[in-house]
């Protein structure tokens, strides 16, 4: 019981010592929390373009993916890449698909006002292709001033950007530019009831394939590609190979020059930093190998700077992806990754705090018997300076009350030698009042 009583009384002494050290790191924990990031969450809306677009395919194997680090990808299709700013702005998604060229980069990068929109990268180059029919060949969009044109439908991208090369070549927006776009395009154009159409996808879009087979229509050169490439820094130039479609027919007959924007990956600025790494990951490993118009690793890349790149994506395309996430499965990952905050006021305030624990500590039980010391000392320096005999009831009484104090002390057992050291001390005090009483 004894032993008991003694080891509660110790812990007891630890923890008047200690419980400031606990209080400055527990504020420490409190203040770190506030840098915690949030985990992410769980469900994101991706916006894209029509069902039977590139956006769309490539938004379900960005879905598939993402599936497999247990996040949901929800894909809308829309109208295109006006549609898709608007759901962004208005917070109906967090992802979307965005042609290159649909918003002007400002001049002043430092005063543009915030958006709330930030770009993951360019993802794919989006190749225009412009088909038409008749005998005589065409190079320039000047030769199809007066003819029946399909630029895509309201709020697509490649309405907007078929505009803006239009106006460029002085052709003047009328009853001739009509709403049409991907396969309801090329049936017009195939049937003559149009005589040109501009068209944005792939190479391995349907819709490219069956207007590059199909008899009577042809594909646009754009002997000025690299003025328009001048003209809207937006714009890359490509090449399309002399008998690539078909070795067989040898088509195209010749190198074509094509021109492409770029799709861009655009996110809302609250978006989750793990997921944007996530969505990083996702388009490495969808649009990462080698194309038709690209090399390997060429993309994603900051190549259209209509919008400011968000951090995440600098830091990715700086140093890839973060350390935890390549070794570890993607939630523990960011669990991980939100504890480390954490371990700041154990590393900076708990470690260093415990090293100088065992001095105040030591100090703590020390100083019980020091200030029994301090009353013995001051009743020797009596009886050696003021001794009255008047008062030897009043000595004794002292130093009997200071030996039992020292008797009753609790100190653990590695300082019990200063009590019994206390208590010899108290013993020569007596003897010095018995000379004194003698000498009285």
């Amino acid at each position: 019981m004894a032993k008991l009583k003694a080891g509660l009384l110790s812990l007891r002494d630890l923890f008047a010592t200690a419980w400031w050290i606990f209080l400055i790191v527990g504020i420490g924990f409190v203040v770190a929390y506030q840098f915690v990031e949030p985990a992410p969450p769980r469900h994101i809306v991706i916006t894209t373009g029509s069902e039977s677009g590139a956006y769309y395919q490539f938004a379900q194997r960005y879905a598939t993916i993402l599936a497999r680090h247990g996040i949901t990808l929800e894909v809308k299709a829309s109208a295109g890449s006006l549609d898709n700013l608007a759901r962004l702005k208005e917070d109906a998604a967090q992802v979307g698909f965005v042609q290159g060229g649909v918003i002007e980069p400002p001049d002043d990068p430092e005063n543009e006002e915030d958006n709330g929109l930030r770009s993951l990268g360019s993802v794919f180059y989006e190749p225009v292709w412009v088909f038409y029919r008749g005998d005589r060949k065409l190079e320039r969009l000047t030769e199809l001033r007066g003819k029946r044109i399909a630029i895509g439908q309201e709020g697509s991208g490649v309405r907007q950007l078929a505009q803006q090369l239009l106006k460029a070549n002085e052709i003047a927006v009328g009853s001739n530019l009509v709403a049409l776009s991907g396969l309801k395009a090329a049936e017009e154009l195939q049937q003559g009831r149009i005589d040109a159409a501009f068209i944005i996808a792939s190479e391995k879009a349907p819709v490219v394939q069956v207007l590059l087979r199909s008899p009577g229509v042809k594909l646009m050169s754009f002997s000025q590609s690299s003025a328009y490439q001048r003209r809207f820094p937006f714009l890359t130039k490509l090449t399309f190979p002399h008998g690539v479609a078909d070795l067989v027919r040898d088509f195209p007959p010749e190198d074509i020059r094509l021109l492409a924007p770029t799709a861009n990956l655009i996110i809302r600025d609250d978006l989750h930093p793990a997921l944007q790494t996530l969505l990083l990951q996702a388009a490495s490993e969808v649009h990462g190998k080698t194309g038709f118009f690209q090399d390997a690793g060429e993309f994603p890349a900051y190549k259209d700077q209509m919008l400011p790149l968000s951090p995440e994506a600098a830091r990715y395309y700086k140093s890839g992806p973060p350390f935890l996430q390549r070794y570890l499965p993607f939630w523990l990952a960011v669990l991980a990754d939100r504890l480390i905050v954490l371990l700041v006021p154990l590393f900076a305030l708990m470690i260093p705090l415990l090293k100088i624990a065992p001095a105040v500590y030591t100090w703590r039980v020390r100083s019980k018997v020091f200030r029994c010391y301090g009353e013995l000392k001051f009743l020797e320096d009596d009886l050696k300076n003021h001794f009255d005999p008047e008062k030897l009831g009043d000595y004794r009484a002292r130093l009997d009350a200071l030996d039992d104090e020292a008797a009753q002390l609790h100190v653990p057992l590695g300082f019990t030698d200063l009590v019994y050291t206390l208590r010899e001390h108290v013993n020569l005090v007596r003897s010095i009042l018995a000379k004194r009483e003698a000498q009285a």
